[in-house]
């Protein structure tokens, strides 16, 4: 959900978005199982799967997608993203994270590592671009952060409702190996949702994108994400790891609304980690 905040091109937008451990060996966790369909402008244009080990300690994710049809004239038409870390007090301590993207002209890879939410390494083959108007990354906005894929977990402190006000209301710090941002969410309420493997409530949160660095402010996509207020996540429980995982992403973009619906969203509790 937070790398479609960024980029703003159909091409970072609809694939890094999909995509959506340390100290997990040996844990119980629940292995979660979804896929994703992709839509733009009401017209299927991708399917992504994910599948993730998850416990109240530990999270290992990977992720695959693939876009199609018309699509592929102005996107990556593959990728493959994974990441992984700990849970603790109720925060994301990201680990690793690594995506790939391609479609028939090039290749990217990223991998990045982190340790106490903080950036020890970047690797991008081949490297981006850099742009003079483009707003410096500065050491301190490595700090304190989590990487896109930790940003789809969703973890729950105490004996609140996984279902409710504070599934929502947060602020996720992102560094996706280039940009550094905010992807800010509130409470909108709840919805019923039924797809294979669950039927149940999730909760709904309206998202807005905050740039920090790495994003070239001039631009009118920049502008135009900044100023968005027609983004939104529908987040569904993981009981027994007491985490939330995004069910439904809808992001209005400068061509058309995007949507990322699961169509399986499934979980085997109390298997042995890896």
């Amino acid at each position: 959900m937070p790398a479609l905040m960024h980029g703003f091109s159909i091409s970072r937008l609809a694939m890094t978005l999909v995509f959506l451990a340390a100290g997990a060996a040996g844990a119980r966790a629940d292995v979660w199982r979804a896929t994703y369909s992709v839509s733009l402008l009401g017209l299927p244009i991708g399917t992504a799967g994910i599948v993730g080990d998850i416990s109240r300690s530990a999270y290992r994710i990977e992720a695959n997608a693939k876009l199609s049809g018309l699509a592929t004239l102005v996107a990556n038409s593959r990728g493959a993203a994974s990441g992984a870390g700990a849970i603790a007090g109720g925060r994301i301590l990201p680990a690793t994270y690594a995506v790939t993207a391609a479609n028939a002209t090039m290749t990217r890879t990223m991998r990045m590592s982190l340790s106490g939410s903080a950036v020890t390494g970047v690797d991008i083959s081949p490297p981006f671009e850099d742009k003079p108007d483009r707003v410096p990354v500065r050491e301190q906005d490595k700090r304190g952060v989590i990487d896109p894929v930790g940003a789809f977990v969703f973890p729950m402190q105490g004996v609140e409702p996984l279902v409710g006000p504070a599934a929502c209301n947060r602020t996720l710090p992102v560094f996706d190996g280039w940009t550094r941002f905010d992807v800010r969410l509130s409470y909108v309420g709840q919805r019923r949702v039924t797809t294979t493997g669950y039927s149940g409530p999730v909760a709904v949160c309206a998202v807005r994108y905050v740039p920090i660095a790495g994003h070239r402010p001039d631009r009118p996509g920049t502008k135009f994400m900044t100023e968005n207020k027609n983004m939104e996540v529908w987040l569904a429980p993981i009981e027994s790891a007491r985490v939330l995982m995004p069910y439904r992403i809808s992001v209005r973009t400068m061509i058309g609304t995007a949507v990322i619906e699961a169509s399986e969203f499934s979980v085997q509790t109390g298997v042995a980690g890896k």
